[in-house]
């Protein structure tokens, strides 16, 4: 309970403060525990900011396997509807955190997990290319995988991030539409 308090008072921190604000005195502070406390579980403040950054990522990342889970045996069209309208989902999960850590990943040191988590998530894609690479031109699947996942991801980020408050549910509606008809007619 203790680690999950620190985690999350991070969280709420630098998403109201940002990073340079953000002293491990204040994390024990909003958490309810003393300084000594914070320092059993996380020897710095970079430590409990890679802390959130690996349990948002696993968040966000959930969305995308469930998703492509259900996706794998649907034709390419409708599979990539669901992959953008999950990272979609996926961004919406506490933006303002997803932007702020999207800021901050350089200052704690080599992303690790992030690194992983994207891995994964070409892994999975490019997986879903080859169960269906019938469906679609001859293509390098490793480049394709990158292509495609890392167009989908840049989409998302920037409309959910960026522009969220600016863009209705029809607009996410229609960048659905556009950001499937792009990754489909890449494919063809």
């Amino acid at each position: 309970m203790t680690v999950d308090a620190l985690i999350e008072a991070t969280a709420r921190i630098l998403v109201r403060d940002g990073f340079d604000k953000a002293s491990t005195n204040r994390i024990a502070e909003k958490a309810g525990v003393s300084v000594g406390s914070l320092y059993q579980y996380f020897p710095s403040k970079e430590a409990l900011v890679t802390a959130v950054i690996e349990r948002h990522s696993q968040e966000l990342m959930q969305v995308v396997r469930d998703a492509l889970a259900d996706a794998a045996t649907l034709p390419m069209e409708q599979a990539v509807r669901v992959l953008v309208n999950a990272a979609i989902e996926a961004h919406r999960i506490d933006p303002e955190l997803h932007r702020v850590l999207a800021e901050q990943i350089p200052r704690t040191g080599r992303p690790e997990n992030t690194e992983v988590l994207s891995g994964e998530t070409y892994a999975l894609f490019r997986a879903y290319l080859e169960a269906h690479c019938e469906e679609f031109r001859a293509v390098d699947l490793g480049l394709a995988a990158f292509v495609c996942v890392t167009s989908i991801e840049a989409l998302t980020h920037t409309a959910v991030v960026h522009h969220s408050e600016s863009l209705s549910n029809e607009a996410f509606e229609v960048l659905i539409d556009e950001a499937t008809r792009l990754i489909v007619r890449y494919l063809q």
